[in-house]
């Protein structure tokens, strides 16, 4: 786990479910790891797409140690360990204080904005760029509509105070990720 921001960590897990021989391109080309997060809120231990290796139970139990817990899923087939983790800490699935949900609905997407740490956690329409920054994801990946109709859904994300961007494929944005977001949906003033 790294620490992003104090309450605020993110981790790499691989996927059991990742194919090696996806086509580049296609729907399944992502890598093998992917970014799960951890967020302390006044009230809740937030785990947004969790996916939880064995070796990591006990440093969550440590950091859960009997508070509430919420588990938030960004887009349904995102269901990782969510299950187990729901079970191991009696959580919920309820959007807690200090979480805002961000409902994309033609795009089958739910993002999270982490206000005080400045976080956005999106699932599969934004993705790292494996160049630090973000990148509206391969049309191949929507399922409905255009990546000219994504770039407008999300237009609204650029007046966030967004520090970072905690992405579930490559690499998240730390630190610039308001610039970051601008970039990617094409917004350069």
């Amino acid at each position: 786990m790294r620490e992003i921001a104090p309450g605020l960590l993110h981790w790499t897990a691989p996927h059991p479910e990742w194919d090696a021989d996806a086509a580049p391109g296609s729907p399944l080309d992502w890598p093998q790891a992917v970014g799960c997060t951890l967020y302390e809120a006044d009230r809740a231990v937030v785990l947004i797409d969790p996916l939880v290796p064995d070796e990591l139970w006990p440093e969550l139990d440590a950091l859960v140690a009997g508070r509430p817990v919420a588990v938030l899923t960004t887009i349904g087939y995102h269901g990782r360990s969510r299950a187990a983790v729901l079970e191991r800490y009696g959580g919920t699935e309820e959007v807690p204080a200090g979480v805002r949900a961000l409902p994309f609905p033609a795009f089958g997407e739910t993002m999270y904005v982490l206000p005080e740490p400045k976080a956005l956690v999106p699932g599969d329409l934004l993705v790292g760029d494996g160049a630090g920054g973000v990148r509206m994801c391969p049309a191949s990946w929507l399922h409905g509509g255009s990546l000219e109709d994504l770039r407008k859904a999300l237009n609204p994300l650029l007046v966030l105070p967004v520090d970072h961007v905690l992405c579930s494929h490559w690499e998240p944005v730390i630190g610039g990720g308001q610039a970051a977001l601008a970039r990617a949906l094409g917004d350069q003033a």
